[in-house]
């Protein structure tokens, strides 16, 4: 088992900062891609901030799984991994916050299922398999920013768009 040299996960880490920065100053300053691309994803303010906090911690979780990788720490890998991971908790928040718009729960799910990939990998003390992993992860994100944006919505408004008829309620017994 080869592990990248710490030269090379100095500089993922650069980029991957980079990267994200230059994310977020395009979010800040409409320079990223045309926002009438992007779907609306109708959220609460509340929700909003929820979602936004969620997503710092996910950077976070990245940030540490770059740094236990470059120290050959595999169990910290694994933790850190964890927290980008599927749980029937993190099934429900994207349920809720994904409530007005189903295609957004979907792609939500599928990032963290993919994320299991980087625990599986460490488990495994595989480095160049949690950097493909990572970067797979990645791409998902980068994907799902690309693809939509937070619209603060009212309760009134929130109420009418997550409103199932009954008739689509499936009743489990």
């Amino acid at each position: 088992m080869k592990t990248p040299s710490k030269a090379r996960l100095i500089l993922l880490i650069i980029a991957t900062g980079l990267a994200m920065t230059a994310s977020a100053v395009a979010d800040d300053t409409h320079m990223s891609e045309p926002r009438e691309n992007r779907r609306p994803l109708p959220l609460l303010q509340m929700m909003a901030d929820h979602q936004k906090q969620m997503m710092r911690d996910h950077l976070g979780a990245v940030q540490e799984i770059i740094t236990a990788l470059a120290a050959d720490d595999f169990d910290a890998v694994e933790r850190a991994a964890q927290r980008l991971g599927y749980s029937e908790a993190v099934g429900r928040i994207c349920t809720r916050i994904g409530a007005a718009a189903p295609e957004f729960t979907r792609e939500a799910l599928l990032f963290h299922h993919t994320a299991d990939g980087i625990a599986s990998a460490a488990r495994e003390r595989n480095g160049q398999h949690v950097l493909a992993e990572l970067s797979t992860t990645l791409q998902s994100c980068r994907a799902c920013h690309a693809q939509w944006k937070q619209q603060v919505v009212d309760e009134q408004t929130w109420d009418r768009l997550t409103a199932t008829p009954h008739s689509a309620i499936q009743i489990h017994e």
